[in-house]
């Protein structure tokens, strides 16, 4: 009789262990589950005020739906650390709402990276979305599965948060976004039928145009040196400078060959959007002779923003 109430007992602890493992298991998977970490801010400062609708109460119940769902929800099969979460900001500009529910915005997508050995985060898109077209009640769920379109607002947010994965992991490795730009596209393809910012035949510059690029077979050599603009050049920036900078000026050659083929493709506005004022702040270090040179290459791709290029050959 003892021996039987030992062995249930040691049966009875050992299940209990086993019990304790799964559940800790469970809490680190569902810890390392997500794997953005994207700020939303909502302002309403461009619509009147008999528009916003008891502004406190809607905007801000509307900016922790859409953070949750962004930050919230699995969207790959890969386990994220804490410090590995990809730092996004979704910055949404109200500018028209109605009573039922329905709103006018423009949005901006702004996703960075650390660079390596240093407190520096590297901007690696600065998306700037003019159809952020959306309806919400007060206590909706928003809800979303990747073989359905759902409503624009859901959808919307899915393509944001696979065109931050595409970014990221690209800047890892060579072509690693590849999985969620397609991703991306899919979303879109789906919302076809929402209106704008979905179609072919709209704005170049719109959410159909970026997953197009990401997947443009004659753009692919942009995705690859995007690779070696991050990995190989500014995580080693701290350690060798001149080598860096080397790397930058090749990728920029091929971005200026590539658009002599490929004119007008939303790409590059990404990319120098993005990357402006870190490639002003990288030249600045150059010497001279450099920088003398780098300035007509820089102008000719990015005209927006000669006068500030022009600088660097004083």
């Amino acid at each position: 009789m003892k021996n039987n109430n030992r062995n249930n007992s040691f049966q009875k602890h050992t299940l209990f262990i086993i019990f304790a493992v799964m559940i800790t298991l469970l809490v680190i998977n569902k810890a390392n589950a997500q794997e953005i970490n994207c700020r939303v801010s909502i302002s309403t400062d461009q619509i009147q005020v008999n528009e916003q609708r008891g502004a406190t109460q809607i905007y801000t119940e509307l900016q922790n739906v859409m953070q949750e769902f962004l930050n919230n929800r699995r969207w790959t099969n890969d386990n994220f650390a804490p410090e590995e979460k990809i730092n996004c900001s979704l910055a949404v500009i109200i500018t028209k709402a109605t009573a039922n529910g329905d709103y006018e915005a423009n949005a901006r997508l702004q996703v960075t990276r650390p660079v390596y050995g240093t407190a520096y985060e590297t901007v690696l898109l600065n998306y700037i979305d003019r159809n952020f077209v959306f309806k919400y009640v007060a206590g909706t769920p928003l809800t979303y599965n990747d073989n359905n379109y759902n409503d624009n607002l859901t959808q919307m947010l899915a393509f944001y948060a696979y065109l931050a994965l595409a970014f990221d992991y690209d800047s890892f490795e060579k072509m690693g976004g590849l999985n969620y730009a397609q991703k991306a596209l899919n979303v879109v393809n789906l919302a076809q039928n929402a209106g704008g910012g979905w179609s072919s035949s709209n704005d170049i510059r719109n959410r159909y145009w970026v997953a197009e690029n990401l997947l443009n077979q004659q753009l692919q050599t942009l995705r690859e040196g995007f690779y070696t603009y991050h990995r190989l050049a500014m995580d080693n920036y701290a350690n060798d400078p001149a080598n860096s900078r080397k790397q930058i000026i090749e990728y920029l050659n091929t971005i200026k060959q590539v658009s002599q083929n490929r004119p007008g493709q939303v790409w590059y506005r990404l990319f120098f959007e993005a990357k402006s004022t870190e490639l002003l702040n990288i030249f600045s270090d150059a010497p001279l002779d450099e920088r003398k040179k780098i300035v007509p290459l820089l102008t000719s791709l990015d005209p927006t923003n000669s006068e500030a290029y022009r600088k660097l050959s004083k």
